[in-house]
């Protein structure tokens, strides 16, 4: 027998089987059908109740483990939420950790920042008041010159020109700060005045300045040097 007439007979085989097992089918549903529809509505009342029956059962017992599921649930995700929490990640860490690092050094930063400019500042006062301690004595001898120059000479074109120079110096020196301390007919302020000597005058009021021997002056509210005066009562 050749391989043509084998398939062929397999074949044939195949199509007899089917057709007896469709057979088979068509005659049980057939006596189905014949049982009528009483059976059929028996059978599914019976199975209507039992269903109905079974899921209101089935609902009652599933209703606690729900609610006790959804709780459980709950816990495990607040035990998360919380775990994540509180361990935190490297990166978060090594963030913070240079966040902190960079605000300290900003601070310190600031506060070399205002050091170094009130250092400047007292800096440049002190080398002003150094310089204006050093002009003092020129401005003496200025006052002193043109005190003793006679009354009649003073018109003198050298005279006059004197006087132009010390204003136009005093003028200088009160626009840089410079400013003279008020001694006569006030009261005697150790803060301001350097008593030297002490009178006893009736005309005048206790712990007056009487009389100033060299003027005292200020540079910015801060003494440069004080008045020499001599104090009554």
């Amino acid at each position: 027998m050749s391989k043509e007439d084998m398939v062929r007979e397999a074949v044939e085989e195949a199509k007899a089987k089917a057709a007896k097992e469709a057979e088979k089918e068509r005659d049980e549903n057939q006596s189905e059908s014949e049982a009528g529809p009483e059976a059929c509505e028996d059978v599914q009342e019976e199975t209507e109740c039992t269903d109905s029956g079974e899921d209101a059962e089935e609902a009652e017992d599933n209703e606690e483990p729900d609610a006790a599921e959804d709780e459980e649930d709950k816990s495990v995700k607040e035990k998360k939420r919380f775990g994540r929490k509180n361990k935190k990640d490297k990166k978060d860490e090594k963030i913070e950790e240079l966040t902190d690092r960079l605000t300290r050094q900003m601070a310190e930063f600031d506060n070399f920042r205002k050091r170094t400019e009130k250092e400047k500042s007292q800096m440049y006062e002190i080398g002003a008041k150094d310089i204006i301690e050093k002009i003092l004595p020129v401005v003496d001898n200025f006052e002193r010159g043109l005190a003793a120059v006679p009354e009649e000479e003073q018109s003198n074109p050298f005279a006059e020109g004197m006087e132009k120079i010390y204003k136009q110096l005093m003028t200088t020196l009160e626009e840089v700060g410079v400013k003279p301390i008020e001694a006569v007919g006030n009261e005697f302020n150790p803060d301001f005045h350097n008593a030297v000597m002490h009178v006893e005058d009736e005309e005048l009021g206790e712990n007056i300045v009487a009389e100033e021997f060299q003027k005292g002056y200020t540079y910015r509210d801060s003494v440069v040097r004080h008045s020499m005066v001599k104090v009554a009562n």
